[in-house]
């Protein structure tokens, strides 16, 4: 059976536009990293620093168990880190609920 670690460690990196996280399987330390537009499907405003990374709170076991799919199969950055991409994000499990559910939906 595989353990994922997550320290508490989510950070962001304003070089990349990105919140980053660790996570740790045995002997493999790697990065998970979501760049700020992986987030605009989940926010009701433009991604802000401030705003992916209070989603990312919100919503922190949804990434870390994308992270661990994303591990399971093997989808790496040539670095060997996990990048988690919009359309990663937009993959939902049935009770899964958006961040922000006002009741109705925007026009696009």
């Amino acid at each position: 059976m595989l353990f994922f670690q997550f320290p508490e460690d989510a950070r962001w990196d304003a070089a990349k536009e990105a919140v980053e996280f660790s996570v740790i399987l045995g002997p493999y330390e790697g990065t998970v990293r979501i760049p700020k537009r992986s987030f605009q499907g989940l926010l009701d405003q433009s991604p802000t620093p401030q705003r992916c990374f209070e989603a990312f709170h919100l919503q922190r076991v949804r990434f870390e168990m994308i992270a661990e799919r994303k591990l399971r199969r093997r989808q790496l950055t040539e670095s060997g880190d996990v990048e988690i991409t919009g359309r990663d994000v937009r993959e939902r499990q049935p009770h899964q609920m958006p961040l922000f559910d006002h009741g109705f939906r925007q026009n696009a």
